[in-house]
């Protein structure tokens, strides 16, 4: 038997890429989404990325022209995005692979996307991105462009029934945790804030269970099995949890400057600077929107928290 993977594929600079969507029957939605699929011996756990595989087309070819591949961190605003870019004339479908900001910023270095979402942060100079993106992306010349500024905390049950007011808290042998992916942002975010207060991971019970996008915190915490994950305000908003808040962050677009002149990149700035997408990001909650589509330099930190010298 041969297991079938549905995939999205976007051209990016002279070469076709693949990211694979939801598996499983309950995957149905990636039905509409998929725009090729390939095969799998059944005996596989998947491939290593990069490799080139052989799919059957299921649209036009002109479709993959049009779709952006951004691989990254997750945030809910790249579902607004990509919804205002699908209403475009022509159409652009976003195509999003979530692995978390260090795995954009290796997607970069691969060629393997056009775009990476990132919000890393870099304690001894308090600035967001670049000083990875020196030291992991050498010599590559990149744009890079505030989606929002957001808030991160800890996502608990409604009335937070186990009384966490913070990180400390977290170390009861009473809270279990989620926890995101190696290489996520909020990950490395939660990791120095558990130094901050002197934690070890493996005083955190359900450090190791990882999941791939706040949404799927949130689920967790919503579902019971666990009573608390670090994501942002909006995932706890969408499923009517509560928020114990811990930091405000930037989240950036890194954009290698050879593909800024592509009608896709175009687009995606031509949105991300508009009122309609501001006004849409403010209505999820838990977003500031000053610097929203502004480039971003060294040195810039956070709007009234100015970055160390």
């Amino acid at each position: 038997m041969v297991d079938f993977i549905r995939l999205a594929v976007g051209l990016v600079g002279d070469h076709y890429v693949a990211l694979p969507l939801g598996r499983g029957a309950g995957s149905i939605s990636t039905m509409t989404k998929a725009q090729a699929v390939t095969q799998l011996p059944a005996v596989a756990e998947g491939l290593e990325a990069g490799t080139p595989v052989v799919a059957e087309l299921m649209v036009d070819a002109d479709e993959l022209a049009r779709t952006l591949v951004c691989v990254g961190s997750h945030d809910n605003t790249l579902d607004t995005l990509a919804d205002l870019l699908m209403r475009r004339t022509p159409a652009i479908r976003l195509a999003s692979s979530h692995v978390g900001s260090m795995g954009g910023l290796i997607a970069l270095k691969n060629g393997s996307c056009m775009m990476a979402g990132s919000h890393l942060f870099d304690p001894p100079t308090a600035d967001y991105n670049f000083p990875f993106l020196d030291k992991y992306l050498p010599g590559l010349s990149v744009l890079v462009v505030n989606l929002a500024i957001r808030h991160q905390g800890l996502i608990v049950a409604p009335g937070n029934p186990k009384g966490i007011t913070g990180v400390a808290d977290l170390a009861r042998s009473d809270v279990r945790c989620i926890n995101r992916q190696r290489g996520a942002g909020t990950r490395i975010l939660l990791d120095y804030h558990l130094g901050l207060n002197g934690i070890v991971p493996n005083q955190v019970q359900g450090y190791d269970r990882e999941e791939h996008t706040h949404m799927a915190v949130a689920v967790n915490v919503s579902s019971g099995s666990a009573d608390c994950g670090l994501g942002v305000f909006a995932a706890a908003r969408a499923l009517g949890l509560d928020f114990v808040p811990l930091a405000r962050e930037r989240y950036d677009l890194i954009i290698p400057t050879a593909h800024r002149e592509d009608p896709k990149i175009q687009a995606v700035l031509d949105v991300v600077g508009s009122p309609a997408f501001k006004e849409q990001v403010q209505a999820l909650g838990g977003y500031e929107t000053d610097w929203t589509g502004r480039e971003m330099q060294p040195g810039m930190g956070l709007p009234g928290e100015p970055a160390k010298a």
